[in-house]
Formats: C-alpha cells, structure tokens, sequence
C-alpha cells in the first residue's frame, strides 16, 4: 500500500499507527511505540532522497509532499520521491532538515517522545543509509562518512533557519571501525526492547550497552 509521506503529520493518522504499532510489536508505553516507528518510517523517508543522490549525484526532493511510503502489513518497506531536487548538497541538507523537523514535531505530540530524541533517530537513519548506498555503488566506506560529515553541516546551516527546530547540528553522523568495516556509532536507540515481542533483547547496535560488549556482539554478526 501506499500512502503520501503527509500521513506523518496528521495526528489522526499517527494515532492510528499507534494502534498498529501495538499489534505489531505488543502493549508498550505510547513513547515507546512511537520511537519504534520513527526508526521505521525515518530509514526509509531519508532514503528516498539520499540514495539517488549518492547513486547519481541527483537527489530526489524529501519533502513530505513529494514523498511516497511504502507499506505492507503495517510495516514501512520502502518510499520513493516524486520529485527531482539536483545535485546542491545545501539544498539536499535544507530539504531534509524541513522534511525531518516536521515529522518529528507530529510525532512527539502523537506519542510523547521527546523530540531530541527522534531527531537523534533521524540521524542514524541518514548515516546508515549514506554508509549502505556509498557501499552499494563500489565506493569504500570513506565515501560514506565524507558524505554524511558534508550533509551534516549544510542540515546544521538550514536547521538555523527553521523555527523552533530542536536540531542545532548535534547529535550528528557519528561512525567506528569494527575490525576492517565501517559501521555506524549509533547515537539513538529505536527502544524496541522495550516492547513485548523483543523480549528485552537490545540491537546489537544499541548505544545502551558497554562499548565492549557493542563491538563483541558486532563482531559476532559480521563473522556470521
């Protein structure tokens, strides 16, 4: 199914996807649910633009009224932009900054969240999809990190210039070295192990964890 990237702005629709969010993944605190699907619908909003820009070097316009989501089963899949933004990486920065501040704004009153905190989610999403999509097109995972450290400023130029934005440029893209991979450092947690059907197990990823204990658990899922 698809549906305009606007639903995630609309409180009636958002409350809505709160009651999926509890079918899907069990009863859980309204916050938490909400994060859950912001990880979700984050990755795959940024995507949409970031992925043609690095395959390219021509982004795809972010913007909410551009943007198609992807859903099945009340999961996001994928989202695809209607529209051609070009190859400015201030207009790509500026472009997500409005598309990301506004839907965070709506999640926060639909579930509670603080918004630092879904912004910090966001940021993950950028990094993680500039990491996989350099990686995608041959480039070493250098490209990636320059990508994201070069998006980062031009976002925290615009985040200037957007009212109200609780984005200022930090948290942002932030990366280790797991044996010879790049990965992300992740900043955010999406508090999925907070729902019933994680049973309290964290992402191997998680920032709520010891360094050691990431980099061991890391290491695991790369070997295998």
């Amino acid at each position: 199914m698809g549906v305009p990237a606007t639903v995630l702005t609309d409180p009636a629709w958002l409350a809505e996807d709160l009651r999926r969010a509890r079918t899907l993944y069990g009863p859980a605190p309204r916050a938490v649910l909400g994060t859950v699907r912001w990880y979700s619908a984050s990755s795959v909003l940024v995507a949409a633009a970031l992925e043609p820009w690095v395959h390219t070097g021509l982004a795809r316009d972010p913007a909410l009224d551009a943007v198609r989501l992807d859903l099945a089963d009340g999961r996001f899949l994928d989202a695809s932009s209607t529209r051609g933004l070009g190859p400015d990486p201030a207009d790509l920065g500026a472009a997500l900054v409005r598309a990301v501040d506004a839907a965070v704004t709506a999640f926060a009153a639909a579930c509670g969240a603080r918004e630092r905190a879904l912004w910090a989610v966001a940021v993950d999403s950028i990094a993680n999809r500039l990491l996989w999509a350099a990686s995608a097109t041959g480039a070493d995972h250098v490209e990636g990190v320059r990508l994201a450290g070069e998006l980062a400023e031009h976002m925290a130029r615009a985040a200037h210039d957007v009212p109200g934005c609780r984005w200022r440029g930090s948290p942002r893209p932030r990366f280790t070295t797991v044996g010879d991979r790049v990965i992300v450092r992740r900043v955010s947690c999406c508090l999925i192990y907070e729902t019933p059907t994680a049973g309290e197990v964290t992402c191997v990823s998680c920032p709520r964890q010891t360094p050691a204990e990431r980099e061991r658990r890391v290491r695991g899922q790369l070997r295998g």
